[in-house]
């Protein structure tokens, strides 16, 4: 979805970079068009500078308030919305990999990162080019 994001940014705005304070707190929408979350932080890969991952908090779900890492391309800029949209489901979300922030994570452990794209169906950052 990043990918899709970029050219469309860059075709409908004079400003195609954003800063990130200004995406921490943007709202996240589900498939429906439900406000669904917030985005916390980002987690930027230090070499390329690319964003790797997304920290959303989930709270408008039964599920309750809670932090989920979500690969970056499972979001996309809708402008109608002035949020991120989403196709992931509380379903999801429940059944997904937890990369909690509570816990102290070794971000070089690239298998639970590969378990955590092979969930979403999506290939990881770090071949995404």
């Amino acid at each position: 979805m990043a990918e899709a994001e970029s050219s469309s940014i860059s075709a409908t705005s004079a400003k195609p970079l954003i800063e990130s304070d200004r995406v921490e707190g943007t709202t996240v929408y589900g498939p429906g068009g439900e406000r669904i979350g917030t985005i916390k932080r980002l987690m930027i890969e230090k070499i390329s500078g690319r964003v790797a991952y997304a920290v959303v908090e989930f709270g408008f779900w039964e599920i309750g308030e809670d932090d989920h890492t979500i690969p970056w391309s499972k979001l996309e800029y809708d402008t109608s919305l002035g949020g991120y949209r989403t196709d992931i489901t509380e379903t999801d979300l429940r059944q997904a990999p937890a990369f909690t922030p509570d816990e102290e994570h070794d971000w070089s452990d690239r298998e639970r990162e590969e378990r955590l794209h092979d969930f979403y169906r999506i290939p990881p950052y770090w071949r995404a080019i």
